[in-house]
């Protein structure tokens, strides 16, 4: 994976389990196996992106099976198509990452893949690194894992063939720099009715989000659209805390709506996203 200082923009090279450019900037590979690239002064705080409690909540989500449906398209289209050097911008946990890169695995050759995980939050980087050390789907592919901004994305101009955003936050002029010229983005992004009982459970008004383009149409054509919905039953409060803690609800939901959300046994749930291919124009 090219990888760039972003301090200076040079090249980076890795001796030693440091990477260093020419002016001397140096940054150390942890011992979980992720470079943390993203400086001081682009930190809009002491801990960006999701903490700890987020990172894991979400990992014991995921891990009960509940976005498969979501998985399996994705990995679905990747079995279908050459996928070359991967950057998972805003990897999370890395449950993706890792689906995608088992589908990929079977068609195409393991000396095509190389991956990058990227993700704002160190935590999510960290759990993704050492989750990726277990999948066997991992263990013939190149993986690097860095702690970075979208804003910023420390890699190669025109190094990577498909850039994966699936429930991130996409930066357009970012995703072109880095796009090889035939490369595409893949997106996944919550559709009209994801998780509306919870919405109308925690929020005293709801409105339905319309449908719109996550990337500019002036820049990007639209290759592939799959909607992808389905329910889910959360058995336990758990299991409903956790997707509370892992999204946005956390925050935006006022304390009485968390609570009524709490309170519930089970909860059945309304899954529903757009699976999106986007081109450069």
């Amino acid at each position: 994976m090219k990888l760039c200082c972003p301090l200076d923009g040079e090249p980076l090279v890795l001796t030693d389990r440091v990477w260093r450019c020419m002016q001397g900037h140096s940054f150390d590979v942890a011992k979980q196996g992720y470079v943390n690239l993203l400086p001081v002064q682009k930190k809009r705080s002491k801990d960006p992106g999701d903490s700890k409690a987020m990172v894991e909540a979400r990992a014991q989500f995921l891990a009960g099976g509940y976005y498969q449906p979501f998985a399996h398209a994705l990995a679905h289209w990747a079995s279908t198509v050459e996928i070359g050097t991967v950057l998972d911008a805003g990897c999370g946990e890395g449950y993706y990452l890792r689906e995608f890169v088992a589908a990929a695995g079977k068609s195409n050759s393991s000396a095509q893949l190389e991956v990058a995980g990227l993700d704002i939050s160190k935590w999510a980087v960290l759990a993704a690194a050492k989750h990726a050390k277990q999948c066997a789907s991992f263990r013939s592919v190149p993986a690097t894992w860095l702690v970075a901004s979208n804003s910023h994305i420390p890699l190669a101009e025109h190094s990577i063939n498909t850039v994966l955003c699936l429930f991130g936050f996409p930066v357009s002029n970012e995703f072109k720099r880095v796009l090889a010229a035939t490369g595409r983005v893949v997106m996944l992004d919550p559709a009209a009715q994801h998780l509306q009982e919870l919405k109308q459970i925690i929020y005293p008004n709801v409105h339905e989000k319309e449908y719109q383009l996550p990337l500019p149409t002036a820049e990007w054509q639209l290759e592939h659209e799959q909607r992808v919905t389905f329910q889910f039953t959360l058995p336990n409060p758990q299991a409903i805390h956790n997707l509370l803690v892992m999204t946005p609800h956390l925050y935006r939901a006022s304390a009485e709506g968390r609570a009524r959300a709490e309170s519930l046994h089970t909860l059945t749930l309304t899954a529903d996203a757009w699976l999106r291919v986007f081109t450069p124009t």
